[in-house]
C-alpha cells in the first residue's frame, strides 16, 4: 500500500488528515503539543527561548523535507558541502510554502525559513568556514554552546562551550548529540542534510530529490521532518556536479549570506548580480534534469513541479497567496483542502 493510502488508513479513525503544510498558522500556543518521550526536549524548550525570539516557533510550528545525502571520501564531502550550502537558497525558493501567521500574510514566502534566522545564530546559517582551504569545521563545533549533556544515563542541562564540555565528560554519545543540535542550512552527519526546502504537499516531495540529483550522490534519503521514509536511489554524477562547482566558484561570502537573507522573503526574485535568483535556478535545473537523464531511467518527470515554479518565477507560496486575495477572499481556511495529503 502506498504511503499516502496508509497515512490515511490509519488515521481515518481518529478523524485526523496530514496536510501538505510547513508552518502552523495558527497560534500555536493555545494548543496542548505533547513532547517526544525525550527529556532534551524539554531542555531545548526552556533553553531556545534564551537564544533567540523564534526557537519556540522552530520546535512546534515548522516543517520541512530534506534530503539526506551520501559522500564517498572527504573530498567529495567538502564539495557536496559546498555546492549544497551555495544553492540551498534556490531550493527555499523553489519549495516556499509558508507565507501565513497568524491566519494571515506573514510578509515571507517562507515563514519557516525565515524562523531559523533567529533561533540561535550559533548553530544556524550558511557555515562560512566550508568554504575556507581549511575547512575548520571541527573549531566550530567544538565552540558551539552545549545545551546538554548524557552523563551516567542522565540528560543534564550544560552551558558551556563543547570544547570546555570535552575535558570532563568526553563521550562518543554526546558528540553524536552535540552534531544533533548545530542547525546549519547544511548539516554534516555520516551524510549531508539539505535543511533549505519547505514541506510540501505530496506531488511535490520527489521533486526535492530529483532537484538535488545534481550532486551525483552514491544514495539519498528524502522525508518529511517527520515521519514519513522513502529511499530513492541516484547514479554518481560528476558531470552536474562539476558544473555545480563552477557556478558557485566566484561566490563570495557576502553573496552567499545575502540570498541567504533575502531568499525568504523575495524568493527568485531575489536580485543577484545583474539578473534574478531565477536565472541562476535556470542552470542549476538544467543540471539536475541532464544529471537525471545520464542515469537512464525517465525520471525527468519528477522535476515538473519546480520546472513551472522556474519557468514563472511564482513559488508555491505565492500561488497559496494568490489564492488567498483572489477565491479565498481573504480566508486562510481553504489552505488545508489545498494542501491535504
Amino acid at each position: 500500500m502506498p504511503a499516502n493510502r496508509r497515512i490515511h488508513w490509519h488515521c481515518a479513525s481518529l478523524s485526523l488528515t496530514w496536510q501538505g503544510l510547513s508552518l502552523l498558522y495558527f497560534d500555536y500556543l493555545h494548543i496542548d503539543i505533547v513532547f517526544l518521550a525525550q527529556g532534551r526536549y524539554e531542555i531545548m524548550r526552556n533553553y531556545m527561548p534564551k537564544v533567540g525570539s523564534l526557537g519556540l516557533d522552530m520546535m512546534f510550528r515548522t516543517c520541512t523535507v530534506q534530503v539526506n545525502l551520501d559522500f564517498s571520501s572527504e573530498t567529495d564531502m567538502i564539495r557536496k558541502f559546498r555546492v549544497g550550502l551555495a544553492l540551498q537558497p534556490i531550493a527555499t525558493a523553489l519549495f516556499a510554502n509558508s507565507p501565513f501567521v497568524e491566519g494571515k500574510p506573514s510578509g515571507y514566502l517562507s515563514m519557516r525559513s525565515q524562523i531559523w534566522t533567529d533561533t540561535d545564530n550559533n548553530r544556524t546559517g550558511m557555515l562560512p568556514f566550508v568554504f575556507d582551504g581549511s575547512f575548520g569545521g571541527l573549531e566550530y563545533l567544538r565552540n558551539c554552546t552545549f545545551p546538554f549533556f548524557i552523563h551516567v544515563d542522565k540528560i543534564n542541562l550544560a552551558s558551556e562551550n563543547f570544547l570546555h564540555f570535552l575535558v570532563n565528560c568526553q563521550t562518543s554519545m554526546n558528540w553524536e548529540n552535540h552534531l544533533t543540535t548545530i542547525f546549519p542550512e547544511v548539516r554534516l552527519k555520516r551524510y549531508l542534510e539539505m535543511r533549505g526546502a519547505d514541506g510540501g504537499p505530496w506531488r511535490r516531495l520527489c521533486a526535492l530529490p530529483a532537484f538535488w540529483c545534481l550532486f551525483g550522490m552514491h544514495y539519498l534519503f528524502m522525508y518529511p521532518h517527520i515521519d514519513t521514509h522513502t529511499q530513492v536511489g541516484i547514479l554518481y554524477d560528476e558531470v552536474s556536479l562539476q558544473n555545480a562547482l563552477d557556478i558557485i566558484a566566484d561566490w563570495t561570502l557576502e553573496e552567499r549570506q545575502m540570498l541567504r537573507n533575502k531568499v525568504p522573503k523575495t524568493g527568485l526574485k531575489t536580485p543577484f548580480r545583474d539578473g534574478l535568483l531565477k536565472h541562476v535556478a535556470e542552470d542549476v535545473l538544467k543540471l539536475a534534469k541532464d544529471g537525471l537523464e545520464r542515469r537512464g531511467f525517465k525520471e525527468t518527470g519528477f522535476l515538473n513541479a519546480v520546472a513551472e515554479v522556474v519557468r514563472t518565477g511564482v513559488t508555491p507560496a505565492e500561488k497559496l497567496l494568490e489564492m488567498y486575495h483572489g477565491p479565498w477572499g481573504q480566508c486562510v481556511d481553504p489552505v488545508f483542502e489545498e494542501l491535504l495529503y
